[in-house]
């Protein structure tokens, strides 16, 4: 029981999540009509529609009023100071219990309310959340966790589920595309597993899931610069135009490999600033100085 408890609750809070554009939508969307020209990408199908989103943990607000929106094949970038709300955003994305939603939507392909969802339920839709700190699951092997979450994944679908010997091809491929070798899948679920081997058994997870949004949070912290640019080449080998991806990050150097479409700076709970990749680079020679103008 204790094992089955560990996986679930993994299985509960290991997917779900994503964004897009800007602090305040309609403003957001039209200086990108402005970036580009004119031309808005408003045909591309939205995927997550996030409104002044609030959510509190203890009584204490954290979010003060989120908005994004991310459409297929977009990716957005997450940048902000320590505490400014960036983890707590994809966890409330995602349906964690810890947290408390006190007002605004997320609105999930079309118009589907991902507050009414459990959060096993936003993760069989097609919500995947990378964790910074990627979960142990002692007595649990990581094939068994892999296969039973993309069977889960495929039931959802619609799919016939995948037996063991059918995983094994499928799962082979894909480990080949993150650097693991086959050696890992009888180890128990990153138990012993490096900083590295973690965050490259999160976006196997993510490569097998296939998601249709997936939020990356701090996929880039503690990564050395090989390990950085295999979790980078899974990243971009799983983007395509049916899917969006958001990566929540504090360095450039993620964004060098894995090409932001868009980028929000997140303060105090909201998103304050939206651009496009210029403003990564900015961040990166001048800091948030401007987000407190007495300094």
């Amino acid at each position: 029981m204790a094992r089955r408890a560990a996986l679930l609750l993994v299985l509960q809070g290991c997917r779900a999540l994503s964004l897009s554009p800007s602090g305040t939508v309609a403003p957001h969307h039209a200086s990108c009509a402005a970036r580009m020209g004119g031309v808005m990408m408003a045909e591309a199908e939205v995927l997550l529609e996030v409104q002044d989103l609030c959510a509190s943990v203890q009584d204490t607000p954290i979010l003060k009023g989120v908005n994004i929106r991310v459409r297929r094949g977009e990716v957005h970038a997450i940048m902000g100071p320590n505490g400014s709300g960036k983890s707590t955003f994809s966890k409330v994305v995602v349906g964690h219990p810890a947290y408390e939603v006190t007002g605004g939507t997320v609105n999930f392909r079309d118009g589907e309310d991902l507050l009414d969802l459990e959060p096993q339920e936003r993760a069989q839709q097609g919500v995947f959340l990378a964790f910074q700190y990627p979960v142990e699951i002692p007595g649990v092997s990581n094939a068994d966790f892999l296969r039973l979450a993309v069977n889960k994944r495929r039931a959802a679908l619609g799919e016939s589920e995948y037996d063991p010997i059918e995983f094994f091809g499928v799962l082979g491929e894909k480990m080949s595309s993150v650097g693991m070798s086959m050696d890992f899948l009888n180890r128990e679920v990153n138990s012993g597993f490096s900083g590295g081997e973690k965050k490259r058994n999160e976006i196997l997870q993510m490569a097998l899931l296939e998601p249709e949004i997936a939020i990356l949070d701090e996929t880039d912290s503690g990564l050395d610069i090989d390990a950085l640019k295999t979790v980078a080449d899974g990243v971009n080998a799983y983007k395509s135009d049916s899917n969006g991806i958001v990566l929540i990050t504090h360095y450039q150097r993620l964004l060098d490999y894995i090409k932001p479409d868009y980028v929000h700076i997140m303060s105090k709970g909201q998103i304050v600033k939206s651009g496009g990749p210029e403003l990564a680079l900015e961040l990166e020679a001048e800091g948030y100085a401007f987000l407190d103008p007495a300094r």
